[in-house]
């Protein structure tokens, strides 16, 4: 059980040891709702309903699950600054205090969105056809809203402690048994989207429990009751909201593109929503690890915030942007050249495979750009500058969302990609014009030199 030495590990060999394993968790994170689409595709007759079903339940589930970011982002920042300055006490009481945020937003999320489903499902896109599938799946997975939460916002407070690996052990943990079970219960016993649901359950259920044994007797700063603070608990909001939008915002502007497809895409609605979930399900396997990257080396930034180290902070961004632009460069030539592969994994369809080969294709275009953003972004989230990061997230998402209702209206749904390149090559240029006036005298004010 290795912990990571913030103050004496070597720049890059720091950065790569909580950013690599940081990546392989979100990576493997991400195979629940990869592999769920890719067993549900593959249902005889009905495959290619099931698909775009669960494609308009994704992001309903990825807004459900943010709020495990909004909790553990915010959290574990404060605790790595608290590490930084040697105040452990505070940082236990930070752990506990998010741990009692998890449970209550748990409780409340699972009973609103049971409440809710019904219209959710048709309010963001869903049909007549769709519905019974989406309706199934959502039903299921919302009853284990609580150790969605559990596993995804408590994981980030032992990366925040420095022990990478048994982060992402925990999400692999997780992920082998999400596989397995959807191998047994819809190849096997042809339970359907039922079973995708049920699996993703049960292995949220045994990640949460490996989370809360770590942190509760093994980790540095353990959880145990501590005493509870309404200031604590704004706090932790305050750091965690800017990736909490940048998530949540994603999920809405999932929402609203499933909406216009639906509008403008007339017979081909439905066909359009699946071609899209494959798209949105490879372009996972870029954002999930560059998220990786860019949140799992957020508490080098933040101890080195405490500490008021300068030349470490400088140092951890070039490393960190160099890395994540290396890995945002491989992915595209990847994307170029063999995106049809992905696609064949999902579907045969023969309408559905050309729509989401060029989908694909058009959703890299912008990166590279990209990954700068990300790094500079989650880097100034990690130093406590909460209103420029929140700025440069809703930036960028209100070109996205804006681009999403205008272009198929004025260019024809085929369009509607361009949306997403169009964001990240802009946003990305606004973020590094406002690091590069801003943050210089924002460290300076803060006594960092």
């Amino acid at each position: 059980m290795r912990q990571n030495d913030f103050e004496n590990t070597p720049m890059l060999k720091l950065v790569m040891s909580l950013a690599i394993p940081s990546m392989i968790a979100q990576l493997v994170n991400i195979l629940y709702s990869i592999v769920d689409r890719m067993f549900v595709g593959q249902i005889e007759e009905v495959g290619n309903v099931c698909l775009a079903a669960v494609g308009i339940c994704g992001p309903i589930v990825t807004l459900l699950s943010s709020f495990g970011t909004l909790v553990g982002i915010g959290g574990s920042i404060w605790l790595s600054m608290c590490l930084g300055q040697k105040n452990e006490k505070r940082a236990s009481q930070i752990l506990y205090n998010s741990f009692v945020m998890l449970v209550v937003l748990s409780i409340c999320l699972t009973l609103g969105f049971i409440l809710l489903k019904h219209n959710l499902i048709y309010w963001f896109g869903g049909s007549d056809a769709l519905y019974p599938y989406a309706n199934t799946y959502l039903t299921i997975y919302t009853l284990g809203t609580f150790f969605a939460l559990m596993s995804i916002g408590l994981n980030y407070f032992i990366t925040g402690q420095g022990y990478a690996t048994i982060a992402m052990l925990s999400v692999c943990i997780g992920a082998i048994t999400n596989i397995m079970f959807d191998f047994i219960l819809i190849r096997t016993l042809k339970i359907g989207v039922a079973g995708a649901a049920i699996g993703t359950v049960v292995a949220q259920f045994i990640s949460c429990m490996f989370v809360l044994c770590f942190l509760r007797f093994k980790s540095k700063i353990k959880l145990h009751k501590e005493e509870l603070s309404i200031e604590k608990m704004k706090h932790i909001v305050k750091l965690g909201f800017s990736p909490f939008l940048i998530i949540a915002s994603d999920s809405i502007i999932l929402i609203v593109m499933n909406m216009m497809l639906q509008k403008y895409g007339g017979d081909m609605g439905d066909i359009y929503i699946s071609a899209i979930t494959v798209a949105q399900s490879y372009f996972l396997l870029i954002t999930g690890p560059l998220l990786g990257i860019s949140s799992g080396t957020q508490p080098i930034f933040a101890y080195h915030f405490g500490s008021q180290n300068l030349k470490k902070i400088k140092e951890a961004f070039k490393i960190v942007i160099s890395f994540a632009f290396l890995f945002c460069l491989v992915m595209f030539i990847i994307s170029m050249c063999y995106s049809n592969v992905f696609v064949a994994m999902f579907t045969n369809d023969a309408m559905t495979m050309p729509i989401a080969d060029r989908a694909i294709k058009i959703f890299c275009l912008g990166i590279l750009m990209m990954s700068i953003q990300y790094v500079l972004v989650d880097g100034i989230t990690g130093l406590s500058n909460v209103k420029l990061s929140l700025f440069l997230s809703l930036n960028r998402k209100l070109m996205y969302l804006g681009c999403t209702c205008l272009l198929p209206a004025f260019l024809g749904v085929s369009n509607i990609f361009y949306a997403q390149p169009t964001a990240d090559i802009y946003a990305s240029i606004v973020t590094i014009i406002c690091f590069i006036k801003i943050i210089p005298s924002y460290l300076k004010s803060h006594g960092v030199k």
